[in-house]
């Protein structure tokens, strides 16, 4: 569900971009009214969460690949504003960093996983879960539930995205960009995360939720509020992020395994002149002129795919290791852009500011 660049035209990204632009300055002021600094590291460990869970690929054997976000997961912890802020900075570094994601792309990828994932993903969990205690069992289902339909919702509204390129032609009157109209963009997008990811999203949203219910039931809301993370549970998120870092080759591994091929709507050049062979019927065979530049001229990633440049058909035993440092490093400058930022954003009180000793002589 990143759209990579030379999928959409400037029609569609710089509106997504304004529109995204005008959503981070309402979640920045939403977040500086609520947030606290003991609750900074929550906030980086959740942004660090959306990145490495998104590295989990998992494939339809012999079809396409997907995988989680943890967008709505994140709004029910900290809130959708929260989750906005959370879920984009991942999306930012992901196409800055690793090329997952177009650079021009940004307001349309941030649009979708940042924004209509958690809000629609948070109104569903308040809807079924109320205000319910937190150890019921309407959170976990509440929560399961509002994963599956955040994502495909936000799918959807990806592949309406998509299915709107064709509308843009070349003097060749072939699409510039995604060639695919709404008729297939649009059920494509719907069915995959219908049938498939939706669910791999409900298990992540759920399981973890029922973790939190047993060991730190405090972080369920069991009504509207902003969450107060116990500094005893950052530790122990950090350590389960990092097994989740050493664990991410499996999203390489399933999916070589399953005879996978890449998530539709991200193909590279070759592959995406394949696809409109097998869709045209052999009548048509050519590379979209946005995804042409977009490949000879396009952003230059550091690790591009998550891979060294220039190795990516090194042997998956090496894809492996560079995978993980690849995770290692998205997370530590998550991690340190967030609490950089809470610094300058987040506001203090009485928890946050140890006590005072008073050294002078007591009177006897």
């Amino acid at each position: 569900m990143h759209i990579p660049d030379g999928y959409i035209g400037l029609q569609t990204s710089i509106p997504l971009l304004v529109t995204m632009i005008a959503c981070w300055t309402a979640a920045l002021a939403k977040v500086k009214k609520t947030l606290r600094m003991r609750q900074a590291p929550m906030l980086a460990l959740a942004a660090a969460f959306c990145f490495v869970i998104m590295m989990f690929n998992v494939p339809i054997p012999g079809g396409t690949t997907g995988h989680a976000t943890g967008a709505v997961l994140v709004a029910i912890l900290l809130g959708p504003w929260a989750a906005c802020i959370a879920v984009s900075l991942a999306i930012i570094i992901q196409a800055l960093l690793f090329a997952d994601g177009g650079i021009l792309a940004i307001g349309a990828n941030c649009f979708n996983i940042g924004v209509i994932m958690p809000f629609v993903g948070w109104w569903i969990y308040r809807l079924i879960a109320g205000s319910a205690p937190a150890q019921s069992v309407r959170h976990r289902i509440g929560g399961a539930v509002a994963g599956y339909l955040g994502l495909t919702v936000a799918a959807v509204v990806t592949g309406i995205q998509f299915g709107l390129q064709p509308l843009l032609r070349d003097e060749f009157d072939r699409a510039m960009y995604a060639p695919f109209g709404l008729h297939i963009a649009v059920p494509i997008m719907a069915l995959e995360h219908l049938l498939v990811f939706g669910f791999v999203e409900a298990l992540v949203t759920g399981l973890v939720i029922a973790a939190f219910q047993r060991t730190a039931p405090e972080m369920i809301p069991a009504r509207v509020r902003t969450g107060i993370t116990p500094r005893a549970l950052v530790p122990r998120i950090a350590l389960a992020l990092g097994i989740l870092v050493v664990l991410t080759p499996l999203g390489l591994y399933l999916p070589e395994k399953f005879q996978a091929g890449a998530a539709w709507g991200e193909w590279s050049a070759e592959e995406i002149q394949e696809e409109i062979s097998r869709v045209s019927g052999g009548r048509e065979r050519y590379i979209p002129a946005g995804l042409q530049r977009a490949e000879e001229r396009g952003w230059k990633a550091l690790l591009p795919g998550y891979n060294l440049p220039g190795k990516e058909e090194a042997p998956l035993s090496t894809l492996s290791l560079t995978y993980i440092l690849s995770g290692a490093i998205g997370v530590i400058v998550l991690g340190f852009l967030i609490l950089l930022a809470a610094r300058v954003f987040a506001r203090k009180d009485e928890a946050d500011v140890p006590p005072t000793v008073d050294a002078r002589p007591r009177r006897t």
